[in-house]
């Protein structure tokens, strides 16, 4: 059922991943060569920064594609649900889990980002102006679920409301027309199209990425660098501490006595297979035979798994707290809102539920959180927190695929009981 992890398939998968990388090290030598001089705010010879337009085009692009992406696809995925009363207490048990971990990693970052800042001095003037008026809560939390008029969903400052939106309409057609229907078709059709547009745009990318980190290494200087390897020195041991901390303590909660040692020999095949393949949905075969082999029951699994896929990114929301910190700190923004941190971890948590289980995925949800905290700086905030998100996307893969395996653990001991585990064990003699 998994993918043979051969030399040549690991390779063909990270060889996109390579090319992005050299691409945005050949725009740093670039823009290092030729940089932007001025004198005073006049603008005395522009370097590389000519370079610019090349990234702004793939930014344009894809504000283009974001709204029927994020719709479709969310919608789509809900519409054709086929879980029915005992499927519905797993979907909710599962949803409702996706959601209490997401959080926690997203918490934990937010503590490490005040401990750890990414970003110590702001980048040049891109400071200027930038800090909002704290929202209240009251008007975050109808902010974050409405907008004012049905048009306002058509527009990328929007997103959050669109996802609810999304979500009722997903279940809408659900509960009405029904799976099989020829709207519940439709909106999985334009989700299929959709991703197909967003690959093909996707092989602009590096052409896109070179003129991007020209300019702006010619623009801010090398401090980019310095930045950016604070952040990744953070981002990987956390990962892995994560896998050897958070992973146990999931597995004891759902399995009980004995859950930790199996499910520590059960993780290693979807771990790798995420490294192999940087791929979540190319994961779930691998976690499928897994859960098989601990004793899942198979209903629980090919629910959790599946939905897992795309849903469960306790990674991705490591990474988006950390793209939103490093923000905040090239921005000049101040990281210690009680407000802003509330909003972190619910974007983090949604966002992650936009994201495709596909290599490079991440640019919909990193979309998302820079329209939401960054509408004014967008065009900037947009091609960093990409860069982010590439730089530390393997690990990321790796928490999100291994712990759609660690979940089903917590989701059959509220279906099957706090000792289901053990039934498994008793079983098997």
């Amino acid at each position: 059922m998994s993918e043979k992890l051969t030399k040549k398939s690991v390779a063909r998968n990270y060889a996109f991943l390579a090319v992005m990388l050299g691409s945005m090290i050949l725009g740093s030598i670039v823009g290092w060569i030729f940089p932007q001089v001025k004198d005073g705010d006049e603008v005395v010879k522009a370097g590389a920064t000519v370079l610019k337009p090349l990234g702004t085009l793939f930014i344009n692009m894809m504000f283009c594609i974001v709204v029927p992406m994020v719709f479709s696809s969310i919608a789509g995925s809900i519409a054709t649900m086929r879980s029915r009363r005992r499927a519905g207490k797993i979907m909710s048990t599962t949803i409702l889990t996706f959601i209490v971990t997401g959080a926690i990693a997203a918490a934990i970052m937010i503590v490490l980002m005040k401990l750890i800042p990414p970003v110590l001095t702001p980048w040049s003037d891109l400071a200027e102006g930038v800090v909002d008026t704290p929202i209240s809560i009251p008007d975050l939390i109808v902010n974050f679920f409405t907008v004012g008029d049905f048009s306002q969903l058509l527009s990328r400052s929007a997103m959050l409301p669109l996802i609810v939106f999304a979500i009722l309409f997903g279940f809408g057609v659900n509960l009405g027309p029904g799976p099989d229907s020829p709207v519940a078709q439709l909106l999985t059709s334009l989700s299929d199209a959709m991703m197909k547009v967003v690959q093909i745009v996707t092989y602009y990318a590096p052409i896109a990425f070179f003129g991007f980190f020209a300019d702006l290494v010619a623009t801010y200087g090398p401090q980019i660098t310095t930045d950016y390897a604070r952040a990744l020195a953070v981002y990987y041991p956390l990962c892995f501490i994560y896998i050897f901390t958070a992973f146990p303590l999931f597995a004891w909660f759902g399995g009980g006595k004995g859950a930790v040692g199996e499910m520590f020999r059960h993780i290693a095949r979807p771990a790798i297979t995420s490294l192999g393949t940087c791929s979540s949905v190319a994961t779930i075969p691998t976690n499928l035979e897994e859960a098989e082999n601990t004793g899942i029951s198979k209903d629980v699994s090919e629910i959790v798994l599946p939905l897992g896929a795309t849903m469960h990114m306790d990674g991705s929301c490591f990474s988006c707290v950390l793209k939103i910190a490093f923000l905040f700190g090239v921005f000049g923004k101040p990281f210690d809102s009680l407000a802003d941190f509330v909003l972190i971890i619910l974007v983090a948590v949604l966002s992650s539920v936009g994201m495709s289980g596909v290599p490079g995925g991440g640019y919909i949800g990193e979309f998302i959180m820079c329209s939401v905290f960054f509408p004014d700086q967008l065009a900037v905030a947009y091609p960093i927190a990409i860069t982010i998100g590439n730089l530390v996307d393997p690990p990321a893969t790796m928490i999100n695929s291994a712990g759609d395996y660690v979940v089903s653990y917590i989701v059959s001991r509220f279906v099957d009981g706090k000792d289901w585990y053990q039934k498994v064990r008793a079983a098997r003699g």
